[in-house]
């Protein structure tokens, strides 16, 4: 079927749907229509790392990923930022409203703009146009003597099973999503202290809250993308193989440094937030600095499983996808008792105290990964 077909197809539906959470007559409704939503947004963030591996050499593939993670961060937080002041002024079914037309105009760019990348899909497409042609049935593409060779199901059963089956049976693969999915959760937790923080201690409005968040941005983006851009041409560089490849394990760095990041902006902002005598420019300082932290462990991590499961990187990303929408959509249950019984400073303190418990692991990858990456059955093996 191919990659294009599934965005422009989802990103429709979820377009349309918008309709229904803005007219929604009760609360369960506008829960169904939210999930449906949810749930046709969620390609473009499961394969869009795999499609950027489709466009682009390795030599340059890195680089449009960590531009695509840019985006993935800084659009949840435009959200309060936009969405502040637009709810202030007209309610919440204009923060829909905007998102309709942003996602609409998308629809138009994907449909006029956005051809197919998938190779195999691709090659078949070719092949099916020279039997039309030709009325030769035997020109085939690789992936379609592949796919005749297996029955429907095993393919129905790879499609669907195989992203969680990678995720929860391969250990590396495992931590790293459980890892990433603990980052997309405090970023959402924020979503939830912020207004704490910055309204309840601190006297903001809801679009001055909104402002707040772009500390987060600025970390990702304006610090992050441009440090993290010029690591890989100055240093990664050296050590790219003379046919365009390098070790998996030398996307790591970054995300080491992004580790001891972490746990230092979280005690940071909860020690900062906790306080009204406190200047409010402490916590959107202490978020700058987790999200640039964020950042780097994100690169990091989708560089990483895009290239050590090559083979495999749609159902890998997938998979991380699933973990990271899952943790992202169940922290902020939780976050507000959890700031309001706590406080800021320990509620942040026990987030921090998490985020140490992972923060060796991309040390321990970087020393072992191709050495357990040996043993497995999935990953790409060697340098």
């Amino acid at each position: 079927m191919g990659r294009s077909p599934v965005y422009v197809a989802t990103l429709v539906v979820f377009v349309f749907f918008q309709f229904g959470v803005i007219y929604a007559k009760n609360f369960g409704m506008l829960l169904a229509f939210r999930f449906i939503t949810g749930f046709m947004g969620s390609p473009v963030l499961a394969t869009g790392g795999a499609s950027m591996g489709d466009m682009w050499s390795p030599r340059i593939r890195d680089y449009m990923i960590a531009v695509w993670a840019s985006f993935a961060v800084a659009a949840p937080v435009l959200g309060p930022l936009v969405g502040g002041f637009a709810s202030s002024a007209k309610g919440w079914t204009w923060t829909i409203w905007e998102l309709l037309w942003i996602s609409g105009f998308a629809v138009v760019l994907l449909v006029f703009f956005l051809p197919e990348t998938f190779a195999p899909n691709i090659l078949s497409r070719r092949a099916r146009r020279i039997r039309r042609i030709t009325g030769d049935r035997r020109y085939a593409s690789e992936a379609e003597i592949e796919i005749a060779r297996v029955a429907s199901r095993d393919v129905l059963f790879e499609a669907l099973v195989g992203p969680f089956a990678l995720c929860f049976l391969e250990p590396i693969v495992l931590l790293m999503n459980l890892y990433i999915a603990l980052i997309y959760g405090i970023l959402y937790i924020w979503f939830e202290a912020f207004p704490i923080v910055f309204e309840e201690k601190h006297g903001f409005n809801p679009g001055e809250t909104g402002l707040a968040f772009l500390g987060i941005m600025t970390g990702a983006v304006f610090i992050a993308l441009p440090i993290y851009s010029y690591w890989k041409y100055r240093w990664q560089s050296k050590h790219i193989n003379p046919d365009g490849h390098l070790s998996p394990e030398e996307h790591l760095p970054p995300a080491c440094f992004g580790a001891v990041c972490l746990p230092i902006s979280l005690f940071w902002f909860g020690w900062t937030g906790n306080f009204a005598s406190v200047h409010w420019i402490m916590p959107i300082i202490a978020s700058t600095l987790f999200s640039f932290g964020g950042y780097l462990i994100f690169n990091g991590i989708f560089c990483y499983e895009a290239q050590g499961y090559s083979k495999y990187a749609a159902s890998v990303l997938a998979g991380n996808d699933f973990l990271r929408s899952s943790f992202g959509g169940a922290f902020p249950l939780f976050a507000t008792q959890m700031f309001h019984n706590l406080g800021v400073g320990w509620a942040c303190t026990l987030l921090g105290c998490l985020t140490v418990l992972f923060a060796p692991y991309p040390f321990l990858l970087y020393i072992y990964g191709e050495r357990i990456r040996m043993r497995s059955k999935y990953a790409q093996h060697g340098k």
